[in-house]
């Protein structure tokens, strides 16, 4: 009889008639099969704010170039290391603002300011004239677009439990996939005048403004899915306590209460304790950043040395023959994402793959300056190869994280923890770039150097960085929910 009384509860809840969270509540006990619908519309939305970020790395160079600012040749990674940073820094100051807006006025609109921004200061970016304007635009970019914290927290709570990994999952997927054919764009759709002169004349808009192009394309698609976000459901609870249209019993509110408990288990109180108290949560955010640095050091460097000259130790590469290679490892990171991760993240869990990944980037590495060596098919087959199994490395990583930051905390408190992420990943990056454009051109001026020459000491470097990151995901530093309920029990 006890049983019956604690069962029958469970099948209504207490629901409020205007509350849009409570509308995804219930379309959630209605809801059957794969929720393909709503992973399209968290997948486009991530595609669309991660296309600019790293959309410029194959051809910053020669924009810094055709600025004409740097002295010298070997100056150019340290200009563009600043614009590549000015991104992440606007990010860094404003994603907690962001996060809290999300918290109190609802994760849709976050979303669409943030697409919103993407049109506007995207498109600006690519009518820059000069080194300033370059550096202010990318800045509001970045200030002023601060849905990824919200968008983590939304598709927690926008799918059933059972689905919720893959819902963060096509988080990162897209992140990734976003990072890789950002550049691809950039690669193959800057400087049209020159790659197709029978299409673009030199009088034409897009030959007076080189890379326009590639930032109108991004800016289009961020348009289209701006609009498409004003039919996005609200998850956010906002309730009217005289607005209630389902009533149930005490023993109902106390059956769900228990329910969410044991859900959140572990998290001790976080409605009642500091976020910066949550050792779960704050260890993975810490986790997070070390390896967020390291990526995106990655990627600014990766194109700088792809396109540096084979004299300094690169690969002579056009910005189309990046564009190629990361396209190729955009693809092939859908895949996997899709198809492998799921399987792999349920056999060994998210903690063990990203110590895996970490552990192969390393020697991964270590073999582009020997890959330098090579050309013709050869060189082309095996910097394909590594690149797509360090984007995949990088991807299996940081979703890794995300399950754990956003299963830290309860919902109240999902948007400021993922702020409070965006904000220490952001300062990390805004450090990648600046950083990676700094020791890429300091290791250019030291080709004859004893120790480590040339392009041996970046990624030495990084290498460095990875292992680092590597390390903090083992015990006692990285702790997660069930440890600290064992530790409380």
């Amino acid at each position: 009889m006890a049983d019956e009384e604690f069962k029958e509860p469970l099948l209504k809840k207490k629901y409020y008639q205007n509350c849009s969270g409570c509308k995804v509540e219930q379309l959630k006990e209605l809801q059957r099969g794969l929720p393909v619908r709503e992973l399209i519309s968290i997948w486009i939305v991530v595609l669309c704010t991660a296309l600019p970020i790293s959309s410029l790395f194959p051809f910053l160079y020669f924009m810094i170039r055709d600025f004409d600012i740097a002295k010298r040749e070997e100056d150019i990674g340290s200009f563009a290391g600043y614009v590549g940073s000015s991104f992440m820094l606007g990010r860094a100051l404003t994603s907690v603002f962001w996060g809290i807006v999300a918290d109190r006025y609802g994760r849709k609109p976050v979303i669409i300011i943030g697409t919103t921004t993407v049109v506007v200061f995207n498109t600006l970016f690519g009518l820059s004239t000069n080194f300033w304007m370059a550096l202010v635009t990318r800045f509001l970019l970045g200030s002023l677009n601060g849905l990824l914290g919200p968008i983590k927290a939304y598709a927690i709570e926008i799918f059933r439990e059972e689905y919720q990994a893959l819902g963060l999952s096509t988080v990162s997927t897209a992140w990734g996939i976003g990072l890789i054919i950002g550049p691809a764009l950039g690669g193959f759709l800057a400087q049209p005048a020159e790659k197709y002169p029978n299409i673009f004349s030199k009088e034409s808009l897009f030959g007076k403004f080189p890379y326009f192009l590639p930032c109108l394309f991004i800016s289009l698609f961020a348009l289209g899915v701006t609009v498409a976000s004003c039919w996005l459901p609200e998850t956010l609870h906002m309730h009217d306590e005289d607005d209630i249209s389902c009533d149930v019993s005490y023993n109902a509110l106390e059956s769900a209460s228990k329910t969410e408990f044991k859900q959140h288990e572990g998290t001790d109180a976080t409605a009642k304790k500091s976020l910066l108290k949550n050792w779960p949560l704050m260890s993975s955010i810490i986790v997070y950043c070390v390896f967020s640095l390291h990526d995106m050091a990655y990627t600014e460097i990766f194109s700088l040395w792809a396109v540096s000259p084979r004299k300094y130790g690169g690969l002579s590469y056009s910005t189309e023959n990046v564009g190629e290679v990361l396209a190729i490892s955009g693809f092939s990171l859908l895949v996997f994402q899709l198809s492998l991760y799921p399987y792999v993240e349920r056999s060994l869990g998210p903690i063990v793959v990203a110590r895996i990944a970490g552990a192969l980037t390393i020697p991964l590495l270590t073999s582009y300056t020997y890959i330098a060596m090579l050309s013709g098919f050869s060189l082309s087959l095996l910097i394909n190869c590594a690149s797509v199994m360090k984007n995949v490395f990088c991807v299996a990583i940081i979703t890794g994280l995300f399950i754990l930051q956003n299963k830290a905390v309860d919902q109240h408190q999902r948007g400021a923890a993922n702020g409070i992420a965006m904000t220490a990943m952001s300062l990390f990056k805004a450090a990648g770039p600046a950083g990676g454009g700094a020791l890429f051109s300091w290791a250019q001026k030291r080709q004859d150097a004893t120790f480590l020459p040339g392009n041996q000491m970046v990624f030495f470097v990084l290498n460095v960085v990875e292992a680092i990151g590597v390390l903090l995901t083992f015990k006692p530093f990285l702790a997660q929910l069930h440890d600290k309920a064992s530790s409380d029990g």
